[in-house]
């Protein structure tokens, strides 16, 4: 809902650069298409007509389908990305198994492929549109992949996912699927003689189909609709955007931008990064290890800015569309619904007892899923902002409120709803 920032020493109140909302747009020369359709970093081997973005994505879907490109043969992208739950992981699959055997467990939240369009790559120094400056961008939940096709590879070599030791592992399985012939046809002949380049191709045709706007932004939230002006919002639906927007309430929007800009639907989501001190969750197998903490930017699963102390704990923002569908939130997972999401972010400080353990001497150990050499960054925006004995920043009636409001973004809400809403 929030995020460090306005009681940061880091940074003040950012808003995200108005380049962002290009959602129907290319993100980053890497994700566009020219205009012909011809993919326009891709020069087909040499031949005379590169495939088009059309045939990419034929065999970006047939890729992201497949679970042959495992190495246990048993895990597709789509065993964790169900387009049945907006290409995020099905109920009680948020933190699912994966490696050669299928015995190895995750260490993160499998978040949603939708609305990743717009996000440009990861920068340390984002300048963001009121003029301050931090971190923001990038896909995954510590922004370590610039680019859609860069987010692609990583589950596919990943040990605990699909598992294959190197790209070239990759090649071999795909030149052994039924639509290797599509493949030669769309790169050359011998493309799988040039494993290097060929899981290029892979990654741009993975890419490809994830730039599929029906697929991947559909903006057909009943949101959408009534910001098409095609639906209305129930008076609980516009309580809870109310609740979103202000900054003394929800305050939801300071993270989760809601306005349209440019004639582009909000994805709700301004790529920032903060530290919001969710507590660990023992359901994930690393934890287990009471040395072993995932603190985000700084590591593990990113090592480049393992050095900056003052990002440790920063996960970016998700977008909130479809979270509705979600039964596993934040990056490890370890809230359950949508209104203990809320819950937590009104009486985290205030009834820390709720969420966090205690030690043997009966005192609440906060935060903790942080290093013990971690800064207190904890964001402390409102309603974050609270300390033990303050009132609340929303009451039980405002969160139900602000949740209704939050499941108005689930795609797919249809015409005949629509117009028995109105």
């Amino acid at each position: 809902m929030t995020r460090l920032g306005r009681s940061s020493p880091l940074r003040c109140r950012p808003v995200l650069v108005a380049a962002l909302v290009g959602a129907l747009s290319c993100g980053a020369p890497a994700l566009c298409f020219g205009a012909d359709g011809v993919d326009a970093h891709n020069d087909g081997h040499g031949q005379a007509n590169a495939p088009s973005s059309v045939e990419l994505a034929a065999i970006g879907r047939k890729m992201f389908f497949d679970a042959s490109l495992s190495a246990s043969g048993r895990l597709a992208c789509a065993g964790c990305h169900d387009p049945k739950y907006a290409y995020g992981p099905a109920p009680g699959h948020s933190i699912p198994n994966g490696g050669p055997k299928m015995d190895l467990p995750g260490t993160r939240a499998v978040p949603s492929l939708r609305y990743l369009q717009s996000i440009p790559p990861f920068a340390e120094q984002y300048h963001f549109i009121d003029g301050d400056v931090g971190p923001g961008g990038g896909l995954t939940w510590d922004g370590r992949a610039p680019t859609l096709h860069e987010q692609a590879s990583l589950p596919l070599l990943a040990a605990n996912e699909m598992a294959n030791g190197s790209p070239d592992a990759v090649v071999k399985r795909l030149a052994l699927t039924g639509y290797a012939r599509e493949f030669r046809a769309a790169f050359g002949a011998d493309v799988f003689e040039h494993p290097g380049t060929a899981f290029t191709d892979a990654m741009q045709a993975l890419e490809a189909f994830q730039h599929q706007p029906a697929e991947f932004f559909p903006y057909s939230s009943k949101y959408d609709a009534f910001l098409r002006g095609t639906a209305d919002l129930t008076e609980q639906e516009e309580r809870g955007v109310a609740l979103f927007k202000d900054p003394k309430k929800g305050n939801c929007s300071s993270c989760h931008l809601s306005t349209t800009r440019n004639g582009v639907p909000p994805t709700f989501t301004d790529y920032d990064y903060m530290n919001a001190g969710i507590p660990r969750n023992p359901r994930i197998a690393a934890n287990a290890d009471s040395r072993y903490y995932d603190a985000g930017l700084i590591g593990p699963s990113r090592t480049d800015l393992a050095a900056r102390k003052e990002y440790c704990g920063f996960f970016r923002a998700p977008t909130l569309r479809n979270v509705a569908l979600r039964d596993a939130f934040f990056h490890n997972g370890a809230l359950h619904s949508l209104r203990e999401v809320v819950q937590f972010y009104v009486d985290r400080d205030l009834h820390p007892e709720k969420w966090y353990p205690r030690d043997a001497d009966g005192k609440v150990r906060q935060f903790d899923d942080l290093p013990p050499d971690c800064p207190r960054n904890i964001d402390k925006d409102p309603p974050l902002d609270r300390n033990p004995g303050d009132r609340p920043a929303l009451s039980d009636d405002e969160i139900d409120d602000l949740v209704a409001f939050l499941r108005t973004l689930t795609d797919g809400y249809s015409t005949e709803e629509a117009s028995a809403a109105r």
